[in-house]
C-alpha cells in the first residue's frame, strides 16, 4: 500500500467529527465515507470537513474496495459487533475507547483481527499527545529511576453517562496512560476499587481505584463528575526524580523535580536515622504542538503499512479492559481487592498484525 488508504468513519455523534476531520487533513488517507443512522448527521460531519460520501448503512461501507478501513465512533456496547463485522468484510479497525463493554468483547475481538492478519488499533488518545510520549522516553531512559507511585485525578463537573458509571467513563484515559508509559504495561493482579452515588442515580459517579505496582510502587486514579472545578494531573514519583504532568496548563504541561526521599541501604535503625531529602531543580522539558488524533491517524496507517501492531493495539485495550472489570467487582464487594484477568489462551494465536 503506497498511496492513500481509504478509511470509513462509523459514528457521527461525539467522536466521529474529531476523527473525520483529521483523517481528511492526513496525507496517509482519503476519508471514503462517513456513516451514521442518522442521515442529516452524518452529511453535516461531511461537509464539516470538506466533503464525503455519506451512508447510513455499515454493510455499504464494508462492500466498498475503496475502504481499508474503518474508524469506530459508536457506543461500546456496539464495538464488538461492528469491528468484527468490519475484520471478516478484510478490513483494519481502530476503536474509539473502551476497546468493548467488557473483556470476553474484547478478547473475541483481538482473535479476530489475529486470525484475519488485520490491525485492530484502540483509540486511546491520550497515549499520542506530546506530553505523554515525552513522559514515555523519560521513564524507559531512566531520567526517574524506578517508580515508586502513580498519583492521577481526572475530575470536573461532567455528564452523568447513562450506561457506565465513573470509573469506565474516565478511567480508561488515566490506565492507557500507565499502560503505554510504565516498563511492561499495566502488569498488576490486583485492583481494589471504592465508589459513591451521592445524587443516586444508579452508578458510581465519584470512584477511587489503587493497585500494586512492580517492586512495591502503587498507582492511584480519582475520577470524579462532580467536582465544581477541572483537573488533569498526574504525578510520577521515582528514585531519581518526580514527573508532574498538568494537562490543563499549556505553558507547563510536564514539570520534572529533583526532589524526594534517599533512604540509604543498612540496618533498618540506622536507615530510619540517615533519611534525607533532596531539594534539587525543576525543569519542564520543551514540546512541540501537535494535535494527538493526528498522530493516532498517523499511527494507524504506518502498522497498516507495516505489517505491525500499532503503539495502543487491541492487547492494550484488553489489558485495559482486565482492570476495569476487576475494579468493577471490586466495588461490587465494598472495596475488596479483585483479581485482573489475563489472557493467556491468546498467546497461541501469535503476534498481532
Amino acid at each position: 500500500m503506497t498511496g492513500r488508504l481509504g478509511v470509513g468513519v462509523i459514528g457521527a455523534g461525539y467522536w466521529g467529527p474529531n476523527l473525520a476531520r483529521n483523517f481528511r487533513a492526513s496525507d496517509a488517507w482519503e476519508l471514503a465515507a462517513v456513516c451514521d443512522l442518522d442521515r442529516d448527521r452524518a452529511r453535516r460531519v461531511a461537509e464539516s470537513v470538506g466533503g464525503a460520501p455519506v451512508r447510513t448503512d455499515v454493510d455499504d461501507v464494508l462492500a466498498d474496495p475503496l475502504v481499508d478501513a474503518v474508524a469506530i465512533a459508536t457506543p461500546a456496547r456496539t464495538h464488538h459487533a461492528l469491528a468484527c463485522r468490519a475484520l471478516a468484510a478484510g478490513k483494519h479497525v481502530i476503536v474509539e475507547k473502551p476497546l468493548a463493554a467488557d473483556r470476553a468483547s474484547g478478547i473475541a475481538m483481538v482473535a479476530a483481527a489475529r486470525e484475519q492478519g488485520l490491525v485492530l488499533m484502540t483509540d486511546h488518545t491520550y497515549c499520542y499527545t506530546p506530553a505523554v510520549l515525552r513522559i514515555r522516553e523519560l521513564i524507559a531512559e531512566g531520567a526517574l529511576g524506578d517508580i515508586l507511585y502513580v498519583d492521577s485525578t481526572r475530575i470536573n463537573l461532567g455528564l452523568v453517562q447513562p450506561d457506565v458509571d465513573v470509573l469506565w467513563d474516565l478511567a480508561p484515559h488515566d490506565l492507557s496512560i500507565l499502560d503505554f508509559v510504565l516498563p511492561g504495561g499495566l502488569t498488576a493482579a490486583t485492583v481494589s476499587a471504592a465508589g459513591a452515588d451521592p445524587l443516586g442515580t444508579g452508578r458510581a459517579c465519584v470512584g477511587y481505584l489503587a493497585m500494586p505496582l512492580a517492586g512495591g510502587a502503587i498507582a492511584h486514579v480519582q475520577v470524579n463528575w462532580l467536582s465544581p472545578t477541572k483537573i488533569r494531573r498526574m504525578v510520577i514519583g521515582g528514585t531519581r526524580r518526580t514527573l508532574v504532568w498538568d494537562d490543563l496548563n499549556p505553558q507547563q504541561r510536564l514539570s520534572v523535580f529533583d526532589r524526594g526521599v534517599d533512604l540509604p541501604a543498612g540496618r533498618e535503625g540506622a536507615r530510619q536515622a540517615r533519611v534525607s531529602y533532596r531539594l534539587g531543580d525543576t525543569w519542564s522539558p520543551a514540546l512541540p504542538e501537535q494535535e494527538a488524533l493526528g498522530n493516532v491517524v498517523t499511527e494507524f496507517a504506518a502498522a497498516i503499512r507495516e505489517g505491525r501492531a500499532p503503539r495502543t493495539d487491541g492487547d492494550a485495550g484488553l489489558r485495559v479492559l482486565s482492570v476495569l472489570e476487576a475494579a468493577s467487582r471490586s466495588l461490587a464487594a465494598q472495596g475488596a481487592p479483585a483479581a485482573v484477568e489475563r489472557e493467556p489462551e491468546l498467546v497461541a494465536l501469535g503476534g498481532a498484525a
